[in-house]
């Protein structure tokens, strides 16, 4: 039997019985990871076949179980835990070909992403730590350069922009928003009204496109430019509620434009068609024109670059480094300063999954893992950068699960459990097909409040670290 065939065949089983495909291979061959291996193409022995085969024998949860183990082989001295009800499949996609787990992308589930924004203070968190790293660029004419490699629902950049308006209120801003999602495309441009109005002089630019190919706003591949949709749009009027007003226009230019895939690779949502798009203010046109971007002529040169959980925990380091982290860096204009922040763990949210799945750790490389992999990806190209992964006191922060507290004691919401449970998980990265294994008892929610009893609350540890060019002599 090939892996995959097995890897079938042990899936269809968990989700029948109800097992954590992780206890199922401690309990099988002494193997917590052995159906992860097989997902990623591990292979095994006939010896493994054969004892993972004879597990599911001898606990099969049917009728015929007992017919069937008196003619299999005798049982180990050990015996084995009951095992769950059953419940329900895990999620199939929408074809109903039950690949959900193969094209799930984490950061895509909008109800756990909605949920956790609104309860957690991340975005607010995040947007201070940015906001720290502005008295350490060094702007030059004709205007101050910023990108976002991830907007998300625009919290981080609207915070930002606010300020960067109280720290340079004259200074024209050029700023590029990188994001694949419509929603959170919506949601950005729902924040962006009031930043026209209290800061005129902005240009600001919204795309789809892949991170080798976002800062300098042009598609690799010859095919994607020839469908590039590049529409600007300069607002008229001299209110919020007028900008606001032209902004919501904009509504059937993006259902239109703004569609994402499944790549074929990775599974992962990419663009249908690369899409720009530029919108200012009208009575700041001339003022702008060195920082209006041109179709084809486009220069990077970020003077900040904002990389806020631009990857999965999980992502190989190669593809973190390679694939996002590198080319970022290399858009800094001299004196630039790039920001990465992504989950660290060890925090009251991964107790609770561990209480769930003991073991698991998704967070699988910290700062300088990380750092020392984009330094190795970018060479020679790397010399005139400066990698700071810096102290855990400067570098690690902490942010919490908006609670009252009278929330927290003997007797805690259930609102306020799901809540945080959604938290943990989000955090965690744990894929809906996981999900669908524990949340057939009440074991989670008692993790949950167990968790959040013994801290008085619920926060996360987030860690950061920077990219920076070095000045020009002169």
């Amino acid at each position: 039997m090939d892996s995959q065939s097995l890897l079938h065949e042990i899936s269809g089983y968990c989700r029948h019985v109800g097992m954590a495909e992780s206890t199922f291979g401690r309990l099988a061959v002494n193997d917590g990871k052995l159906v992860s291996r097989l997902r990623f193409g591990g292979r095994v022995t006939v010896e493994t076949v054969e004892r993972v085969r004879d597990f599911m024998v001898r606990h099969k949860p049917d009728a015929t179980r007992a017919r069937t183990v008196a003619v299999a082989a005798p049982a180990p001295a050990t015996t084995s835990p009951p095992l769950a009800k059953p419940i329900p499949p895990a999620l199939t996609d929408v074809n109903g070909k039950g690949k959900a787990d193969k094209n799930f992308r984490f950061y895509d589930n909008r109800q756990k992403y909605l949920l956790f924004v609104n309860t957690c203070g991340e975005k607010w968190t995040v947007a201070e730590r940015v906001s720290m790293e502005l008295g350490n660029i060094h702007p030059r004419p004709p205007g101050i350069r910023v990108f976002d490699a991830g907007m998300g629902d625009g919290t981080v950049l609207a915070r930002v922009a606010r300020s960067l308006h109280n720290r340079f209120p004259t200074t024209p801003l050029y700023i590029v928003g990188k994001e694949i999602s419509l929603e959170d495309v919506r949601l950005t441009l729902e924040k962006m009204p009031d930043r026209f109005f209290e800061h005129p002089a902005t240009v600001l630019v919204l795309t789809n496109m892949y991170y080798s190919e976002a800062p300098w706003l042009t598609p690799n591949s010859v095919t994607a430019a020839t469908s590039l949709a590049w529409h600007e749009v300069s607002l008229m009027g001299g209110t919020s509620h007028e900008f606001e007003q032209q902004i919501t226009q904009l509504q059937p230019f993006l259902s239109q434009n703004w569609r994402a895939k499944l790549s074929k690779v990775s599974g992962n949502p990419i663009y249908e068609k690369p899409v720009v798009l530029v919108i200012y203010r009208d009575d700041y046109k001339f003022l702008l024109d060195p920082l209006r971007p041109r179709r084809g002529a486009t220069r990077a040169d970020y003077d900040l670059v904002i990389a806020s959980q631009p990857y999965r925990a999980r992502a190989p380091l190669e593809f973190k480094a390679q694939k996002v982290i590198a080319p970022l860096a290399r858009a800094l204009a001299p004196g630039g300063r790039l920001i990465g922040i992504h989950s660290h763990g060890n925090d009251p949210g991964l107790e609770i999954i561990q209480k769930i799945w003991p073991g698991e750790n998704p967070f699988l490389h910290d700062r300088h893992q990380l750092l020392r992999a984009v330094k190795a990806e970018l060479g020679n190209n790397g010399r005139d950068l400066n990698f700071n992964a810096y102290a855990d006191t400067r570098s690690i922060f902490r942010y919490e699960m908006h609670t009252l507290p009278s929330e927290i004691s003997e007797s805690i919401g259930t609102s306020t459990l799901f809540a945080a449970w959604n938290a943990a998980i989000y955090v965690a990265q744990i894929e809906d097909h996981r999900l669908s294994e524990v949340i057939g008892s009440t074991a989670y929610l008692d993790a949950t409040r167990e968790v959040l009893q013994k801290h008085g609350g619920l926060w996360f540890w987030d860690e950061s670290y920077i990219i920076s060019r070095k000045r020009d002599s002169g």
